[in-house]
């Protein structure tokens, strides 16, 4: 019997990245699903590399796979939610109290944020969110620590498949609030800047769980308004048309 050939490293490497970059680049809707003949079809390579990408991103939280129907962008609850924002601001909190932060990363970081407001006052909001994301990202590097970076990394992304539905609710405020948390490292004050990275995550956090909160009460007010309007309608009964006779 003749071994099975393993498929090239690099090969599944690719579609993994396309793929990922399709979704984060937001070019994928809610609702649409993602076959791997549609995938395979689309990338000029066989099902067997797709599929184990789509299990990858399947465990990085970016998609949820049905068996015979294909994959999906992942839905978060509520407290899904909340639990990435507060594992986020942990992580970020500790970077920022273990990071290097020389004068020259700060600088970057200042140059980072007069980026930040000018996508802001031009509506840019894919370079917006691409920025706040790098700007977030350089606390996790100053670490010097990988597997923080690739944590962080993963945390985001997540985050960024709901956060671009919600930017207009906290991205005023961050420009600001990345200001504070490099005066206090700028100072050299460590403890004020985990204080200031704490706020800024809890507060976008807090905002953002307070919208989704009030659109799904909403969302279950108009379903039980619409169930009562069913209820109390009157039936409409019709009356056996009459054939007359000739």
């Amino acid at each position: 019997m003749i071994k099975k050939l393993k498929i090239p490293s690099n090969l599944t490497s690719l579609a993994y990245k396309s793929i990922k970059e399709h979704i984060l680049e937001g070019r994928l809707d809610d609702g649409a699903r993602l076959t791997e003949e549609f995938l395979a079809k689309q990338l000029g390579i066989s099902k067997s590399p797709i599929r184990e990408a789509l299990n990858r991103l399947e465990t990085e939280g970016l998609i949820h796979i049905e068996a015979r129907r294909g994959a999906y962008l992942r839905h978060f609850s509520i407290r899904e939610i909340q639990d990435l924002y507060e594992v986020r601001e942990a992580l970020e909190v500790h970077a920022v109290r273990t990071g290097s932060f020389p004068q020259s990363l700060i600088k970057d970081l200042r140059r980072s944020v007069k980026r930040l407001r000018e996508h802001l006052a031009a509506n840019e909001k894919g370079k917006y969110i691409d920025e706040d994301m790098a700007f977030h990202a350089a606390f996790a590097g100053a670490t010097g620590n990988q597997k923080l970076c690739e944590i962080l990394e993963n945390l985001q992304n997540q985050i960024w498949l709901f956060r671009r539905k919600t930017y207009d609710i906290s991205s005023s405020d961050a420009p600001n609030s990345h200001d504070l948390i490099l005066d206090a490292l700028e100072s050299g004050d460590r403890v004020q800047a985990e204080k200031e990275v704490s706020r800024h995550v809890s507060d976008v956090r807090n905002k953002l769980v307070d919208f989704l909160s009030k659109r799904e009460a909403a969302a279950v007010s108009i379903t039980r308004l619409a169930r009562r309007t069913r209820e109390n309608s009157p039936e409409l009964v019709l009356q056996p048309l009459r054939v007359r006779k000739r």
